[in-house]
């Protein structure tokens, strides 16, 4: 399973358009099959290489007191409940590319539309690797989730939704802005939350 889960990252990552077609073809029984397959793994790398960034960078240290389990233990839950929104997010931008498709004259697909939210995402999950790089790492990482915007187009281009070719366009760019609003707001508000929540505790 797990030289599949690189073959298809390399692929969706390098070879994005070949790899949609291939994709096309994928059969999955259910949508279970391509959260434990794929998303399950690679939504958890974000969360995961952050908390060990703080780790390794000292993240978890007060001013002029040193190392704090108490500022640990609420990373550590930040990165459990990131990982929680993650996957319920991506879902939520499957079902939304579901819902759009009568509206852009295309066929709908529970399965499909999620294979393009799923896989349009990949540059976004694996750049959390770049959580290692100090400083600048968290600015890689959304440049270069920024290429999940040209893998999106390539997997209605495909025809994953059976668009027609005058309809794609319009179809990208609605369920694209969607999606980076709903991450942008969800990511916004936890961050948010979690800030306000640190500052009454420590009040």
């Amino acid at each position: 399973m797990l030289r599949e889960l690189v073959r298809r990252v390399q692929g969706i990552l390098l070879r994005p358009r070949e790899e949609w077609i291939k994709i096309k073809e994928d059969f999955f029984p259910s949508v279970s099959q391509l959260y434990f397959s794929y998303v399950l793994i690679l939504a958890a790398l974000p969360p995961v290489i952050g908390f060990l960034a703080n780790l390794l960078y000292g993240g978890f240290r007060k001013p002029y007191s040193g190392w704090s389990w108490n500022v640990a233990a609420k990373n550590f839950l930040f990165s459990v409940v990131v990982y929680i929104f993650s996957l319920v997010v991506v879902y939520i931008i499957g079902r939304m590319i579901n819902v759009l498709a009568p509206i852009f004259s295309s066929r709908q697909s529970s399965l499909n539309s999620l294979k393009l939210a799923v896989y349009s995402l990949t540059p976004f999950w694996i750049g959390g690797l770049l959580y290692l790089v100090p400083r600048a790492g968290w600015i890689m990482r959304y440049l270069i989730a920024l290429y999940g915007i040209y893998i999106l187009y390539s997997g209605f281009a495909a025809s994953l939704m059976e668009t027609q070719k005058e309809k794609v366009l319009k179809y990208f760019i609605v369920s694209g802005i969607l999606a980076i609003v709903l991450i942008a707001g969800v990511e916004i508000i936890l961050r948010t939350l979690f800030a306000v929540w640190g500052i009454l505790r420590v009040a």
